[in-house]
């Protein structure tokens, strides 16, 4: 695969956890590859603050997650964890909360996200994907939900965003056979946004997070605010806030600026306020 030339690594709380930025890109590298970059307790742990390091530097974006080698994306949870952190009622409950609070927090994101997916691409590793806005795969991608497998439950929470992005009856089949699905199968789904060669997908994830990155952040965070309440129950809509993210997009000094490039023929320069 073609490597990006990235900025230095920033600090981040976990060495299994790398943050790097590139210009406007955050990059997100889960770092385990001796284990097909399954995530353990600590890389958990580690997504909220990483996220807030980018969120806090207005010089980045967009950010994009993707796996440390050659393997795998994420090829789920770290099962040799499990004995010690996921053997009784109480210790699932705490590791449940910790993921929890990782999956929510890279939801509500307030920067775009993209999952960069090659090779494996399994259980929470694609419950990881899913939490972001994007997907782009290799075309040697694997996609997977094996707890039919492994006797596991699945939380609602984790069952409607998949049913959300490839409807119930895909969702239906990806949970009862367990089986790995290749990255065509995971296009004709819908469960990625784009596939391309191994070798070129790098490269293109990080030139299409730079046309992102050109566009007014204003708008994009207004339109991410309105999915998430499209895909929140009708009664706990806050229609009021995404009202008001596109009464802000109308007041900014952004939209003063795409007039103006508009009318002058040229690239506008948005300063996300």
């Amino acid at each position: 695969m073609k490597k990006v030339k990235k900025d230095a690594a920033m600090i981040s709380p976990s060495e299994r956890m790398i943050a790097e930025k590139d210009g406007a890109i955050g990059w997100m590298v889960f770092n385990n590859p001796a284990r097909r970059n399954a995530i353990s307790l600590d890389m958990w742990q580690a997504i909220p603050p990483i996220l807030d390091a980018f969120e806090q530097d207005s010089e980045i974006r967009v950010v994009v997650l993707k796996g440390a080698g050659d393997q795998a994306f994420i090829s789920g949870a770290d099962i040799s964890q499990f004995e010690q952190q996921r053997s009784s009622a109480e210790t699932v409950a705490q590791y449940d909360k910790i993921a929890e609070t990782a999956g929510a927090r890279l939801q509500e994101s307030r920067k775009p996200t993209i999952a960069m997916i090659h090779g494996f691409c399994i259980g929470g590793g694609l419950g990881v994907a899913l939490q972001c806005d994007l997907r782009i795969a290799a075309d040697n991608a694997r996609f997977a939900v094996p707890a039919a497998k492994l006797g596991l439950g699945y939380r609602w929470g984790g069952v409607k965003k998949l049913v959300d992005t490839v409807g119930p009856a895909y969702a239906k089949e990806i949970f009862f056979t367990a089986r790995q699905f290749d990255a065509a199968e995971a296009l004709t789904m819908g469960l990625v946004n784009r596939v391309r060669p191994v070798a070129e997908l790098e490269s293109y994830v990080a030139d299409y997070a730079a046309r992102i990155a050109e566009n007014a952040p204003m708008t994009i965070g207004a339109v991410k605010l309105a999915v998430a309440a499209w895909a929140t129950d009708p009664d706990k809509r806050d229609l009021a806030a995404c009202q008001a993210a596109v009464d802000a997009c109308f007041a900014s000094a952004d939209y003063v600026e795409g007039r103006a490039a508009f009318m002058q023929k040229r690239k506008p320069a948005f300063k996300g306020r």
